[in-house]
């Protein structure tokens, strides 16, 4: 349940300022989020601090124009979560800042009593529903639900917060996640960067490819693509796994021994991380999200739409809300590795004029509902009913 706040709306001639925290700044949805959050606030004339440990993303935080403080925000120790609240407290006090936003767990701990400390307002962001099997873990998840305004990111996940955290309909806020509708945008991408990394991927020409975008992790679905795939009656396809795979090396040696199995060592391609995904996309005729538990949102599917690609999506989570079956792609059971057999083998059968039709479809229900810039607009007004 919310708290309730004495903070005062920012003096009167200085414009407001917003505290972003974050454990890191990898790469991440969570983090995507963040950046475009700092940018927006940035363009919209208000001063912009994120706080995190750190990472590669940082140097987009400052490329926007806003700021980054380096924090030890990634612990989950009870001793270091308790010393980030003085840390955050003076960041708050020495920044002037109006409004706090708590994007993870570990960090909306200290963030939540610094800014209660500090008599600043308090937000969260609900990114996904977060496994809840014990008293204590349910504990430690309740404090996403401890903002004045409680933010989620599909109503999937608004529904998780209101039925299991007891978040109220004057706390919540639902606002999609966004795609940036300039970089995912089928006309912008230029044939020598789909011709590179066909190159570097060693594609064949002539073949279908079949992507699966996500880090190569067990609850992504790789291993269920793989056996839907020898279900296939034609084989002749390229699929690739394109995600980093660094913090799971044994899960891809089980991977390429199922690939192995099923004697299928000449059709998957496990090609690591992407730093040109739409490019990516354009050269995948279906893109995959076979993930086993739901999923907040669903960010690659919502991006491979944007792009025009036919997808198929597990039939839970906030695919459901993404994906329009039938009209933008195919929703299929959990775990049903014939069904997504099936609707891999009809993805890859439509004819071009059908495949035209389906990519037109499909960016204009994406621009229609999940623009990065309505995503920004829709979040700016809720520091707005807080601060004014």
């Amino acid at each position: 349940m919310a708290q309730p706040s004495t903070a005062v709306p920012p003096a009167t001639g200085r414009v407001p300022a917003v505290l972003q925290v974050v454990p890191a700044l990898v790469t991440g949805g969570v983090e995507r989020g963040t950046v475009e959050i700092a940018a927006a606030l940035v363009q919209a004339g208000w001063r912009s601090i994120v706080a995190s440990s750190g990472g590669p993303m940082v140097r987009e935080i400052e490329r926007a124009g806003a700021e980054h403080v380096t924090l030890p925000l990634a612990t989950k120790n009870p001793l270091g979560i308790r010393r980030n609240i003085g840390r955050l407290a003076r960041l708050i006090e020495t920044q002037n800042i109006d409004l706090v936003h708590a994007r993870s767990r570990a960090p909306a701990w200290s963030a939540f009593y610094a800014a209660r400390r500090t008599g600043r307002r308090f937000v969260t962001t609900f990114h996904n529903i977060y496994g809840g099997e014990t008293r204590l873990k349910r504990a430690y998840n309740a404090v996403m639900a401890r903002g004045e305004r409680v933010i989620a990111i599909s109503d999937f996940v608004g529904s998780h917060a209101s039925a299991v955290y007891h978040v109220t309909p004057s706390q919540l806020r639902v606002i999609p996640r966004g795609v940036d509708l300039g970089r995912f945008d089928p006309e912008s991408i230029s044939q020598p960067r789909i011709i590179t990394l066909a190159k570097e991927w060693r594609l064949q020409d002539g073949l279908p490819v079949v992507m699966l975008p996500g880090r190569v992790t067990r609850w992504k679905g790789h291993l269920q693509l793989i056996d839907a795939v020898a279900r296939m009656p034609h084989r002749e396809l390229q699929v690739l796994f394109v995600g980093s795979d660094d913090a799971k090396p044994g899960f891809r040696r089980e991977l390429e021994r199922r690939i192995e199995q099923h004697r299928l060592g000449g059709v998957f391609h496990i090609v690591g991380e992407c730093r040109d995904m739409p490019a990516a996309m354009m050269l995948a005729d279906v893109v995959v999200s076979a993930s086993t538990e739901p999923e907040g949102f669903g960010r690659v599917i919502v991006e491979a739409q944007a792009m025009g690609r036919p997808v198929i999506a597990t039939d839970h989570g906030g695919a459901r809300e993404t994906v329009l079956p039938g009209e933008t792609g195919w929703l299929v059971p959990p775990g049903d590795r014939q069904a997504l057999a099936d609707a891999m083998t009809e993805a890859l059968s439509l004819g071009a004029e059908q495949r035209a039709y389906l990519a037109a479809h499909a960016r204009a229900w994406i621009a229609e509902r999940y623009d990065t810039q309505r995503m920004c607009d829709a979040t700016l007004a809720v520091y707005e009913e807080l601060l004014f």
